[in-house]
C-alpha cells in the first residue's frame, strides 16, 4: 500500500473535468484525487472515459474545462509539454516505440522532465529482458519487450507520477507478472501511479484506491480493503 510518511499528501485533483474531440462530448465532470505515493486504477468498460481521463490531464484532447491540479499547480490551461514537465510520465496504449532505433537508443531518447530519473542500469535491473535485447531494434522485440519498454522510457525522464494505460494487455503472463513487479517495486521508490487497465486480477492487486467511470463520470470509488465488499457491484458495471 501507499507509502505512510506520503499518504495524504495530494498529487492530482481532478474537479468537474470535462474533455471534448471536437464536437463529442466526452468526460462530464469527473472527480478523482490521487495522493502521493498511491496506485489509483480507473475500472469501467471500454469507451466509459478512461482514457480520456489520462489524456485530459496531459492536455491532448481537443478541449477540456474544470480544474486539474497536479502537484500544487493548476494545469488546465497549460500546454501538454508544460504539463509533462510538471513530471508526468505517459505510457499510452499504442506504446509509440521507434521500431528502427535499437532498444537502448529509445531508453535515452525521452528529455528529463525533472531530477531524479533512473539510470539505464537501474532499468535494466528492473527489466533484465531489455538489457539482453538492448542492441536489437525496436521492431524486433517481443509484445511484452516493447510494452516494458514503453514503461521503462518514462522512468528516465524523471517523472513521479505514471499515467499507464492498458499495458498488461495481449501479453503473456509471465510478463504481466514482471510489469506487476515493476510496478510494486515503483511504489515502494514513492512514484504515483494512475493505471487504466481491463485486466481486473492484474489491477487489484496493486491498487491501493479505485475509481470506477462509466459514460464519462466516475460513479464509485473504493479503497483496496472495500473490494470484495464491491464485488457484485463491480460484476453488474463491469462484468468481472
Amino acid at each position: 500500500m501507499a507509502d505512510g510518511k506520503n499518504s495524504g499528501v495530494e498529487f492530482l485533483r481532478l474537479t468537474d473535468v470535462h474533455a471534448f474531440y471536437g464536437e463529442s462530448h466526452i468526460l462530464h465532470g469527473v472527480d478523482l484525487t490521487v495522493n502521493r505515493g498511491e496506485v489509483v486504477t480507473l475500472l469501467g468498460r471500454n469507451g466509459a472515459g478512461r482514457t480520456t481521463t489520462l489524456k485530459a490531464i496531459l492536455g491532448l484532447v481537443g478541449r477540456r474545462t474544470g480544474s486539474i491540479m497536479v502537484n500544487g499547480t493548476e494545469a488546465v490551461a497549460l500546454p501538454p509539454h508544460r504539463i509533462a514537465h510538471l513530471g508526468i510520465g505517459y505510457c499510452p496504449e499504442e506504446r509509440g516505440i521507434f521500431t528502427s532505433l535499437t532498444c537502448e537508443e529509445n531508453l535515452l531518447l525521452p528529455p528529463p522532465v525533472a531530477s531524479g530519473g533512473m539510470s539505464v542500469d537501474e532499468i535494466y535491473d528492473m527489466f533484465p529482458n531489455l538489457k539482453e535485447r538492448r542492441h536489437s531494434p525496436g521492431g524486433r522485440l517481443s509484445g511484452g519487450e516493447q510494452q516494458m519498454l514503453s514503461v521503462a522510457r518514462i522512468l528516465r525522464t524523471g517523472a513521479k507520477l505514471l499515467l499507464l494505460d492498458e499495458i498488461s494487455e495481449g501479453l503473456a503472463p509471465v510478463i504481466v507478472q514482471a510489469l506487476g513487479r515493476a510496478i510494486r517495486t515503483l511504489r515502494a521508490k514513492g512514484l504515483t501511479i494512475v493505471m487504466v487497465e481491463q485486466n481486473f486480477r492484474f489491477a487489484a492487486p496493486l491498487a491501493d484506491r479505485f475509481y470506477v467511470v462509466e459514460h464519462g463520470r466516475v460513479i464509485e470509488t473504493f479503497a483496496a480493503a472495500e473490494l470484495e465488499a464491491k464485488k457484485d457491484m463491480l460484476h453488474e458495471v463491469l462484468g468481472v
